[in-house]
């Protein structure tokens, strides 16, 4: 069988490359002409050059696939134009599932995020919980709310097609890194003075990549499945990676309006002065404000989705990152 990955070269998409090819899928990679191939440099794959906002690219990409895994995004949470974010998330979205539809590919899995699901106070999020736009802070959660309404409105329309929305993925590959393994860069490197008190959901990445074909393969078309394992709180987080590496935790926490206050400054110095990525991203600041915690057990329960100790993909990580360069 052979299937086209989107974001082939980034965290989700490397990782899913290699389980795929471990399971003995042809693999085709669309990849844009500046990416960084580093994650499947070496890997028995096919690359397609292209871009989500080039429609015969994709029709090009998609030509003789027989599956389609869209990972790709623009995930970031700060852009100097984020017009870019919403044309690659939301309209690249777009362009590839009408490809798809018209050359007809036998089933689709739709990589989205947890920030689609709905939180109430004081309980889990489900996959049949919903939020809304105006309840998501920042372009990129916008935009993928957007593009997941789109692409399950494509399903009602006759593509066969599943959503998954990882947690907090962690572990090898992180090229980027993302903000996620940023964070876990930043402590190694002892840039991490303090915490909020906030809660996130902690999934292995490789978890992530075998659930997206366990989605494949057993999901059902039009449900949506959350790819997360365990629920922490940043401060557990930290000492998990401080039981593995000895690096003291922050010991203290700040509010969350004095990190908003720094994010503020840091954006506006960075963002809007410098035209640079901000250390402390707004985006990032204002999402924690919510604890965002889940039931996994749909995945768990239908796909048959793993559940590695999240101790054991913080290892691999911090591994990962030292071996290549990451830490001073």
């Amino acid at each position: 069988m052979k299937a086209l990955v989107t974001g082939a070269t980034g965290f989700i998409g490397g990782n899913l490359v290699r389980k795929l090819l471990e399971q003995d899928y042809q693999v085709r990679a669309l990849v844009r002409k500046e990416s960084n191939q580093r994650n499947i440099k070496g890997l028995d794959v096919e690359v397609v050059l292209g871009d989500l906002r080039d429609r015969a690219s994709l029709e090009k990409a998609l030509e003789g696939c027989d599956v389609l895994f869209h990972v790709a995004a623009a995930y970031t949470f700060w852009s100097p134009d984020p017009k870019i974010i919403y044309e690659t998330n939301v309209k690249g979205t777009e362009n590839i599932l009408e490809v798809a539809r018209d050359k007809g590919i036998k089933k689709v899995i739709y990589t989205s995020t947890e920030s689609t699901i709905g939180i109430g106070d004081g309980c889990l999020g489900t996959e049949e919980m919903e939020t809304s736009l105006d309840c998501l802070p920042g372009h990129y959660k916008k935009s993928k709310y957007l593009a997941e309404k789109l692409a399950l409105k494509t399903c009602q329309e006759g593509l066969p097609l599943v959503v998954v929305n990882p947690t907090m993925p962690v572990g090898p590959w992180d090229v980027k890194p993302t903000p996620t393994g940023q964070m876990i860069v930043d402590f190694l490197n002892g840039r991490m003075p303090a915490c909020v008190n906030t809660g996130l959901n902690v999934v292995d990445v490789e978890d992530v990549a075998k659930g997206h074909i366990l989605a494949l393969e057993k999901g059902r078309v039009g449900e949506r499945y959350i790819l997360g394992n365990k629920n922490l709180t940043l401060r557990e987080i930290f000492a998990i990676v401080e039981g593995i590496t000895g690096i003291r935790r922050p010991p203290f926490d700040i509010p969350i309006w004095l990190a908003l206050g720094a994010a503020h400054v840091h954006e506006f110095v960075s963002g809007k002065l410098l035209r640079r990525y901000p250390r402390i991203p707004l985006e990032a600041v204002r999402a924690a404000r919510k604890f965002r915690h889940f039931d996994c057990s749909k995945a768990v329960s239908e796909l048959g989705f793993p559940q590695t100790p999240v101790e054991e993909a913080f290892d691999k990580a911090v591994r990962w990152f030292r071996q290549n360069g990451y830490v001073d």
